[in-house]
């Protein structure tokens, strides 16, 4: 009998760390010049209002992952709430997202490590990560669990250290001179347009929080540890997120005096603790590159794994390993993929992730007023504020944020939308079939 359910061991905490290792939490780091140039320094405030939008769409994950404790995450939500058809294109938008997330991993990692030891070409990088990352995964989700604590614990002192030589520097007269300043939040002298700027660009730091559905079948009680981990993963991540951007402008508070904004922690870091403290960072932005690509990878295997397995892609996706229980099929098949790491550009792999990633968030914003308010029938006054309106607040967010997306996103995720709808077609030899549905719980066990 060949086993078609995933096992479960993982309780709230290790959830929660893959979330925090798919987030990568140093990525406030890497995007920090970039943002302070967009909100003209009013890079907290993004964070913000960044993680108000994301708590919307969050909310409506954990409303879906109590009644769909699926690997499927946002495919299987809509598909289920729906219909099999809009499950089907959302699976292949998230599909869009997750395969090409650890590509950006790796190639950062080559790039990055390349400039620090020019000896060594950046695809020997790329290719000994994409091994290392492969490797773990494929060994199972408790090996996974343990390199995710270890990857948060060290992002976290490394966090923690930056802010404790910032306030020292700052007590000592540099930067702004004082610890409590609204301005890193609000610049009345600024437009709020640049806060809103900054907010569309720095959404894209809490993708991780979504992740964490995908290990449902993994996880035990998946109905209530799912949802308090996708609130503890938005919640958490924003706040660091807004710390550390809070001391960064305090410590350094003219955004248009970085030499290289796309460098500018490295300044900062540099200033408040010297070369050592800049070497460290390397070290730190490694081993968070190394956890996002893991995290991402695991999640995206699952998705396959849940498609294959409920026939809406072949049945090579939907097995698992008779001794590691893991879909080492599609573990393999996302690290060849990301081979192509090798060869696209960054900016080309970023184009496809945006896009892929707010079809998402709109979708199960839209699946919950489906399924709730629609078919569960949830009227009453509080229902129409959990179900409805708190929801529909989300998709509007969420679409306002994909129109704003460049064109590169917009033109490279319609031609992936338009080769999944192809592909629906035959499937579903034209629309005259529905397309096989999500199995859950005995469902699956019956097929097995």
């Amino acid at each position: 009998m060949q086993q078609n359910q995933l096992n479960r061991s993982l309780t709230l905490i290790p959830v929660v760390l893959f979330g925090f290792s798919f987030m990568a939490l140093a990525t406030v780091f890497s995007t920090y010049g970039i943002a302070a140039e967009l909100s003209h320094g009013m890079v907290s405030g993004s964070y913000l209002l960044a993680l108000i939008v994301m708590l919307f769409t969050a909310y409506s994950y954990g409303q879906m992952a109590k009644v769909v404790p699926s690997a499927g995450s946002a495919y299987a939500y809509t598909q289920k709430s729906i219909n099999p058809y809009v499950g089907f294109m959302v699976g292949w938008a998230v599909l869009m997202d997750y395969l090409f997330i650890p590509m950006v991993n790796y190639l950062l990692f080559g790039i990055f490590f390349s400039a620090a030891f020019p000896s060594v070409p950046s695809y020997v990088w790329i290719l000994a990560m994409l091994l290392v990352v492969t490797t773990v995964n494929v060994l199972g989700i408790r090996l996974a669990t343990l390199a995710n604590a270890f990857i948060s614990i060290f992002s976290l002192v490394f966090i923690f250290i930056f802010i404790c030589l910032s306030a020292k520097e700052i007590t000592g007269g540099a930067g702004t001179g004082t610890i409590f300043n609204f301005e890193p939040f609000y610049n009345p002298e600024e437009s709020f347009s640049y806060l809103v700027a900054g907010a569309a660009l720095l959404c894209f730091s809490f993708l991780g929080f979504d992740s964490a559905t995908a290990f449902a079948e993994e996880t035990i009680n998946p109905e209530k540890t799912i949802p308090r981990a996708v609130f503890i993963i938005t919640l958490v991540g924003g706040a660091i997120f807004m710390s550390v951007s809070y001391f960064a402008h305090n410590v350094w508070p003219d955004y248009t005096t970085f030499t290289d904004p796309d460098s500018a922690s490295h300044e900062i870091i540099t200033f408040v603790g010297g070369k050592l403290f800049s070497s460290l960072f390397l070290a730190v932005y490694a081993i968070t590159a190394f956890g996002s690509a893991m995290s991402s990878q695991a999640s995206a295997s699952r998705v396959l794994f849940a498609m294959g397995r409920d026939g809406q892609l072949p049945k090579f996706f939907g097995r698992l390993h008779h001794k590691f229980q893991t879909p080492v099929n599609n573990i393999l098949i996302i690290g060849t993929i990301s081979l192509l790491a090798l060869v696209l550009s960054l900016t080309l792999l970023a184009s496809f992730i945006n896009f892929g990633a707010f079809i998402a968030f709109i979708s199960v914003n839209i699946a919950v007023i489906f399924y709730y308010f629609i078919r569960q029938k949830q009227r009453s006054i509080k229902g129409t504020i959990l179900y409805l309106i708190l929801p529909g607040i989300g998709a509007l967010l969420d679409f306002w944020l994909l129109l704003n997306l460049d064109i590169h996103s917009k033109v490279l995720g319609s031609i992936w939308f338009a080769l999944g709808l192809v592909y629906l077609l035959f499937l579903t030899k034209g629309f005259k079939q529905r397309p096989p549905e999500l199995k859950l719980g005995t469902e699956a066990d019956e097929t097995a």
